[in-house]
């Protein structure tokens, strides 16, 4: 099942948040990415016209490799930006770890990148998470929902969309495995809703998905006194 997600990715490392740290834009926005090698990649990015950064600027900083100026439109200033990147960075953007498909610009400011993207499932969300862990790349996630084509405000499997994002959120978050990874009180924090109520959400939606479940195999019945 896809998954859409949006997560805010921190780093010192990570390409281009070199231009808000050290120039005038406090962001800009990463239109398209190509991966040219394992440690080099290839980035088109739109500056706010307003901000007064030249081709001059951007090719001094360290990172940057190449600099193209594409042209101007009424966004902003597209420039094409080859980069290498650190060793981490690029292991933990190994492209068997990016399973997903780019659903809007980044935005990148100081240290940050922030994203929304369509992963395959709920798995290929958590090896990009775990990866971004294991090479000291904070990720926070701001929210994850099953494909949007869903509608009526009922997904599958008889879940309401809040349940499933919960749900979701709690799968991904390890609070299934064995020992769990969160607590019910973090979930509830990374959903902005108190502990009793995410348990009560998570409750919910796990008795709807057995019994959905059950009821689709035949095996629910009322138990007799």
């Amino acid at each position: 099942m896809n998954i859409v997600t949006e997560f805010v990715i921190s780093s010192p490392s990570l390409p281009l948040v070199s231009i808000p740290e050290t120039l005038e834009p406090d962001k800009i926005e990463c239109v398209h990415a190509l991966c040219l090698q394992s440690d080099i990649r290839t980035f088109t990015v739109r500056i706010d016209p307003d901000d007064t950064v030249s081709p001059e600027n951007l090719a001094a900083l360290d990172e940057i490799l190449e600099m193209t100026l594409l042209g101007e439109t009424n966004d902003g200033t597209v420039y094409q930006l080859t980069v290498e990147l650190d060793e981490s960075t690029s292991e933990a953007f190994e492209s068997e770890h990016i399973d997903a498909t780019q659903l809007e610009s980044t935005t990148i400011t100081d240290n940050e990148w922030r994203e929304k993207k369509l992963f395959r499932d709920y798995d290929s969300f958590n090896d990009f998470r775990q990866s971004c862990e294991n090479h000291d790349i904070s990720l926070e996630l701001v929210s994850i929902t099953s494909d949007p084509s869903a509608s009526g405000g009922i997904a599958e499997g008889g879940l309401t969309d809040r349940q499933r994002e919960a749900l979701t959120l709690a799968l991904s978050c390890g609070y299934y495995e064995s020992p769990r990874k969160v607590t019910a009180q973090e979930l509830a924090e990374e959903f902005d809703i108190s502990q009793p109520a995410m348990s009560g959400l998570l409750r919910r939606g796990e008795r709807q998905l057995l019994s959905s479940s059950l009821e689709s195999h035949g095996k629910l019945n009322s138990l007799s006194v």
